[in-house]
């Protein structure tokens, strides 16, 4: 398993301006191939905070969907605001058991 999780900084009236490009981004991507969950979370603390957390079946899932014709468009949409901070962090994984 592939796990992607990082923070996405704009300004809140950035965030406004890509918040319905982001929700459609967050929903086509969940029905890709090899996604298991793909999800953006406003901080509440921190306006404009967005944390990024992904999981996917394999390296080529993931990929993929950086290919697809929906992630150009968020990037695009990116393009057009203030990105004042962006992390990804990758971490591929062997096994993954429940916790609790």
């Amino acid at each position: 398993m592939i796990v992607v999780a990082g923070i996405l900084r704009l300004t809140p009236e950035g965030l406004a301006a890509v918040r319905e490009v982001a929700r459609a981004t967050v929903t086509t991507t969940n029905a890709e191939a090899g996604c298991i969950v793909y999800a953006f979370a406003e901080d509440i603390r921190e306006p404009g905070l967005i944390r990024i957390y992904e999981e996917w079946e394999s390296r080529e899932a993931l990929d993929a969907h950086g290919k697809a014709a929906h992630m150009t468009v968020w990037r695009d949409a990116l393009k057009t605001v203030e990105v004042k901070e962006l992390q990804l962090k990758l971490v591929e994984t062997a096994s993954v058991e429940p916790f609790a």
